[in-house]
């Protein structure tokens, strides 16, 4: 089978997704191509294959290390919730691996420039209208790396502030707990 029949599912259920995401991990070679379709701006296959990548960097991130440049010069250029979605996840994957869990093939592959891509589009993400799991990917995100850009805490201060009174549910437990977060952070400089 290839990757297109993979990704090619009509139901999206999750034991169909795993099973995509199960054989790009056993066909690492086909990774890149997967990240082909993800950036397509395809209807039928972009956001499924935004899923099954979601799920592989769930279980092997260090598979995205070689196209990391790739995938943060298209990142800003997702616009599809269906897509958005996963992205964001991923993003947060690498943020915890990077700042929380210090894993060695992140630290030295995260560079500054996809800090940079990560930090617009974690903005981004939290001042347009994007779903919730989207948005508190993007404060978990954007609080790890403030942790090293002294600018980002505010700023992230200010939007949480403005948008959890309105906020859902989910929303506002994940915006508290980012704004501990925070003044945690704070108080041990």
């Amino acid at each position: 089978m290839s990757l297109l029949e993979h990704i090619s599912f009509h139901r999206p259920t999750r034991a169909i997704r795993n099973r995509s995401a199960n054989w790009v991990i056993s066909h690492p070679e086909s990774f890149l191509e997967l990240l082909d379709y993800a950036f397509k701006k395809d209807k039928d296959y972009s956001h499924k294959a935004n899923w099954v990548l979601e799920i592989v960097c769930l279980n092997q991130l260090d598979l995205l290390i070689p196209h990391l440049n790739y995938f943060f010069e298209e990142l800003p250029k997702v616009t599809d919730d269906s897509s958005v979605r996963p992205l964001s996840h991923i993003c947060e994957l690498l943020a915890v691996a990077y700042y929380k869990k210090r894993v060695p093939s992140i630290r030295a592959a995260f560079k500054e420039s996809h800090k940079e891509k990560m930090i617009d589009c974690c903005f981004d993400w939290l001042i347009t209208h994007q779903k919730v799991a989207c948005e508190v990917r993007a404060m978990t995100c954007l609080y790890y790396i403030g942790t090293e850009h002294s600018w980002i805490h505010p700023e992230l201060q200010m939007i949480l502030e403005t948008k959890i009174p309105n906020g859902s549910a989910g929303y506002q437990s994940r915006g508290k707990k980012t704004l501990n977060d925070i003044q945690r952070f704070a108080t041990r400089k």
